[in-house]
């Protein structure tokens, strides 16, 4: 286990290196002064950008402002937008909890439909409920998102009036910010009014997270399938159906669990997929989370915002890979030493 997380952290080390190799080259590379793009101080004075610059390290090599830049975000100084003025670490603080919300209650639920009714396929595996779930999986992955947000408003909300198409929580209700997370935050606080708040919250909550869902869940579907069909021909079922067990305790009691192993190792892979698909949702929600705040930085070119972002939301995606790598290994005692595998 100790070889199995010194890889791991090994990789994130490297991985981290080329983000920071890459946002620091992303200063040079945007139009404007290297400087300006770096810390987003576009009204500096002369006085304020040569002390910026030595801040810097502008005059050593380029190694030294490469370590100087290190140095900054160690310290939680990504710089300021060129837009609001605002410290880039402040405005992501304030985003990150929303589409980390967002994104884990769409991922629970992607996996909690999406595995379930690919086992029934694998279970039924060449019969109709098979074909029908191959065919629905296949559609759900084809549907663009931007279409699909914009359908469920239009039906949902416009039409229907059952539930809000924008925003995380009615103006109505003044949360206090304790962990950023809305529904815990709703929770914590001591206003009177909490539970029609936390309805409220979960009534903007459930068509974003439809939209988010919709695609791994589809993706959970087959790969569900796959591993039950795979378990499902291993020689330790078969020598469990010569002993006599019914279908429904091989299910439940070998294959199940053993098919479930297999589709948490790609639970990683898809949370990247997921982030993709969040940040055209929070467009299309209004959803006040760091992909739309992105989204909105590249339109009004706040290369500042960009650096910071993509930082933030590589980072964030890499160590969800890692808690993945973990709980798999934790499952699978054969994924922490592949010398003794099969």
């Amino acid at each position: 286990m100790l070889i199995f997380t010194l890889r791991r952290f090994s990789l994130f080390f490297f991985t981290m290196l080329l983000l920071t190799i890459l946002s620091f080259s992303l200063s040079f590379l945007f139009p404007g002064e290297q400087l300006v793009n770096l810390t987003g101080q576009i009204n500096a004075s002369p006085e304020q950008l040569a002390a910026l610059a030595y801040e810097y390290q502008q005059q050593a090599s380029l190694l030294t402002q490469y370590f100087s830049y290190i140095n900054h975000l160690f310290h939680g100084d990504m710089g300021y937008s060129m837009t609001s003025h605002l410290p880039i670490m402040t405005e992501i603080l304030n985003r990150l909890p929303a589409t980390v919300e967002l994104t884990c209650v769409a991922l629970l639920l992607a996996m909690f439909v999406g595995i379930p009714v690919g086992f029934c396929a694998a279970i039924y595996h060449r019969k109709a409920a098979d074909n029908i779930i191959l065919a629905i999986a296949m559609i759900g992955y084809s549907i663009p998102v931007f279409w699909l947000g914009i359908l469920v408003i239009l039906v949902f909300s416009i039409q229907l009036g059952w539930l809000p198409s924008a925003g995380q929580i009615s103006l109505l209700f003044e949360i206090p910010h304790i962990t950023g997370l809305q529904l815990i935050d709703i929770l914590l606080s001591d206003s009177e009014y909490k539970w029609q708040a936390f309805q409220d919250a979960t009534r903007h909550l459930i068509l974003p997270v439809i939209v988010v869902a919709l695609a791994p869940a589809t993706i959970f579907m087959r790969l569900a399938r796959s591993a039950m069909l795979e378990v499902l021909d291993t020689h330790y079922i078969k020598a469990a159906k010569a002993k006599g067990l019914t279908f429904s305790q091989i299910i439940y009691r070998h294959a199940m669990r053993n098919a479930v192993i297999k589709v948490i190792r790609d639970v990683g892979l898809q949370f990247a997929h997921l982030i993709t698909i969040a940040m055209v949702t929070e467009v299309i929600f209004s959803w006040p989370g760091i992909g739309r705040w992105l989204i909105e930085s590249i339109y009004q070119r706040d290369y500042t915002a960009i650096q910071g972002g993509l930082i933030v939301l590589s980072t964030f995606i890499f160590i969800v890979h890692i808690i993945i790598d973990f709980v798999y290994a934790a499952l699978n005692p054969l994924a922490r030493e592949p010398n003794n595998g099969t």
